[in-house]
């Protein structure tokens, strides 16, 4: 499956017919996808789907087996420091040298990126609540991805890579990175290219979507379209349940406890159904579902 584009040469990232393994493992199977300038591009996947491995690519950190990456036209293997001086990135744990002070690590970083802004870097610190005094060893996890997203950022990258950046962060932090930055950084014309495994996070930000599923490519489009193809469902427990439910047909499924997330094709009539075998059983059955527009709240029980 390929993300639709006039030319990859006015996308910010072209991949075409991208495959890596690692071992006997496709950990990506013949992707193709064009992420636009401007606005944000959400990868959505399961842990193990294969998005930290396509991000790398983008980096230049992995060369491709097969296929081709381009960065705003340039290859991020052959030519790193001119492509790596126009990204910005953030992983989910966050690299951070413990020993410094806040104030002392973003004069360090300062020193990789000519076009620095340090007017722009202090609004963000201010912005972000850190303490310019502080070690960084003492911050939270939330302030430690603040960190690294500030440190990111104030550069004014024309790519802001984020790999699963809010994971294991609380609610407030999440919304600061997902909303406050996200959408600011989109709003200047700049690209967000941002990978996580919740739904929810994918959908609340991004303009375009693509889902990775065991390594392929299983859909892309804008929200948009995507909200017109297919069904997302969320399933409610009476008591939290350890693992993901199976459900037959399902993309995605992210959440915890009692609520799920389930994402369908939205073709045809027929309502997902929890696969055969999973135990234990079903005591209510997924019918009767609304429009694929609609959010189904469904309240499901164990026998």
């Amino acid at each position: 499956m390929k993300f639709p584009s006039p030319s990859s040469a006015d996308a910010a990232v072209a991949i075409t017919d991208l495959t890596r393994r690692f071992g006997l493992k496709a950990a990506l199977d013949n992707v193709s996808l064009y992420v636009p300038r401007g606005g944000v591009f959400g990868l959505v996947g399961e842990n193990g789907a294969g998005k930290t491995t396509l991000i790398k690519h983008i980096l230049g950190l992995l060369r491709a087996e097969t296929g081709s990456v381009r960065v705003f036209g340039l290859d991020p293997v052959a030519d790193p420091v001119s492509v790596l001086g126009q990204i910005g990135y953030l992983s989910e744990q966050p690299d951070l040298p413990g020993w410094m002070r806040v104030e002392e690590f973003l004069r360090y970083s300062r020193a990789f990126y000519p076009n620095w802004d340090a007017a722009y870097a202090e609004t963000l610190r201010a912005q972000f609540g850190l303490d310019p005094a502080q070690r960084i060893k003492t911050l939270s996890k939330g302030q430690r991805a603040k960190t690294g997203l500030l440190a990111a950022q104030a550069h004014r990258p024309k790519l802001l890579l984020l790999d699963e950046p809010s994971s294991g962060l609380d609610p407030m932090v999440r919304r600061d990175i997902l909303e406050a930055v996200i959408r600011t950084v989109a709003d200047e014309g700049r690209t967000v290219f941002f990978s996580s495994h919740l739904l929810e996070e994918i959908e609340r930000v991004s303009d375009q979507i693509a889902m990775l599923h065991q390594g392929r490519l299983v859909l892309c489009g804008s929200l948009d379209e995507i909200k017109s193809r297919h069904r997302r469902y969320t399933l409610h427990f009476e008591n939290a349940q350890p693992k993901p439910p199976i459900v037959a047909g399902a993309l995605s499924v992210s959440g915890t406890g009692k609520e799920w997330s389930i994402l369908c094709n939205g073709a045809g009539t027929v309502s997902p159904s929890i696969a055969d075998g999973a135990a234990p059983p079903w005591s209510t059955p997924l019918a009767n579902l609304p429009a694929p527009t609609q959010k189904a709240v469904l309240f499901l029980t164990w026998q």
